[in-house]
């Protein structure tokens, strides 16, 4: 019998692509497959050769630009040199998001499709064009096209004899499970911004601690919109920019709302946890400390106060005891349901706290 592994490769710039590879891959476990997740960059590139069956999930930035966490992928598998049989033995299906009212929809899926089929790749699908401009979001796209791969996929890799596919009434296992400390241990002390280690470039997972030096608003105060310059003192950074050029900032929630989410919760913010791997192979978070607070957790490393997806409702729903509130989550995570969630959650700006 094959060996029923599948591994989902991601290029996410806000989010939603890396929430829907994830999305796969609970599908897949669904069906018993071994999976992994991974980010473009985080992958070793080399062993494309190697994979069987994957499946990308990448989002197109700008004006048709490759995500951050995918460029290094991006330059790798568009070099001259490449063997055009390189990929002969990978099936593949692309799965692209992006936005109908850029000239450049979705070019980095389709270029990406067009680039594996040339190194010999085999195409599940056609690739899928999620559009935010959809009523729906991307999911009006995604939706249908998940249908049609897993027939493709089942047929390629039958399930196992004596196996059924795991109801999506059933909770999947967790990826991590969390661990208290006793109530005595030494407390976990640290800022959010640990200084970077000298010469290495800022970035996401290296950030450069910099002051704020002015905060002025430009619009007039009577006007809605509040515009701000703002300017930081990067001197010693290493840090080059051009006009038009974005600068990504570690955000963090504030007191009152970390404070009313724990109420919530009933977690006590000064207790400490570590965390742990329910597989093997699957890496901690990045940039979470280990031993860690609940309020450093949620301070610095939920996003509370984001609009929450689909897929925050369908995992809402195993824990509601209200029968009625889990139908309604239910009904909120699944394709029928898109139209309400939209009235819901994203029409008003609905956030993750207040839900």
């Amino acid at each position: 019998m094959m060996e029923r592994k599948i591994l989902i490769l991601f290029g996410s710039q806000t989010g939603t692509a890396q929430d829907t590879a994830e999305r796969i891959c609970r599908e897949a476990k669904r069906r018993h497959f071994q999976c992994r997740v991974e980010a473009l960059d985080s992958y070793e590139v080399a062993s494309l050769i190697n994979e069987l069956l994957v499946v990308f999930v990448c989002a197109t930035t700008g004006q048709g630009d490759p995500p951050d966490n995918m460029k290094m992928f991006w330059r790798f598998l568009f070099r001259k040199n490449l063997p055009p049989s390189s990929l002969c033995q990978l099936d593949y299906a692309v799965l692209g998001l992006g936005d109908s009212s850029y000239p450049k929809f979705n070019f980095v899926a389709k270029k990406l499709h067009k680039r594996v089929l040339q190194l010999g790749g085999n195409p599940l699908l056609p690739v899928a064009l999620g559009d935010d401009q959809h009523d729906l979001g991307p999911d009006a796209v995604v939706d249908p096209w998940l249908l049609a791969l897993w027939d493709k996929i089942l047929a390629l890799y039958p399930l196992p004899p004596g196996l059924e596919i795991i109801s999506p009434d059933v909770r999947l296992p967790p990826k991590y499970t969390l661990h208290y400390l006793a109530e005595d241990s030494p407390h976990p002390d640290g800022g959010l911004l640990q200084p970077t280690a000298p010469r290495t470039v800022p970035s996401e997972l290296h950030p450069f601690p910099a002051r704020m030096v002015s905060n002025q608003r430009v619009t007039a105060e009577s006007h809605f919109q509040d515009v701000r310059l703002i300017e930081f003192d990067v001197v010693g950074s290493g840090i080059t920019f051009n006009a038009g050029d974005v600068v990504m900032i570690q955000p963090q929630n504030c007191p009152e709302d970390v404070q009313q989410f724990c109420q919530l919760l009933r977690l006590d913010p000064d207790r400490c946890f570590v965390l742990k791997p329910t597989e093997p192979g699957t890496s901690l978070p990045a940039l979470l400390p280990q031993p860690c607070t609940i309020r450093y957790l949620v301070t610095h490393y939920l996003d509370i106060s984001c609009v929450p997806r689909r897929s925050f409702f369908e995992l809402l729903s195993y824990f509601s005891m209200n029968e009625l509130e889990r139908e309604k989550l239910q009904e909120f995570s699944s394709a029928q349901g898109q139209e309400e969630l939209y009235s819901y959650c994203n029409r008003p700006r609905r956030t993750t706290l207040e839900v």
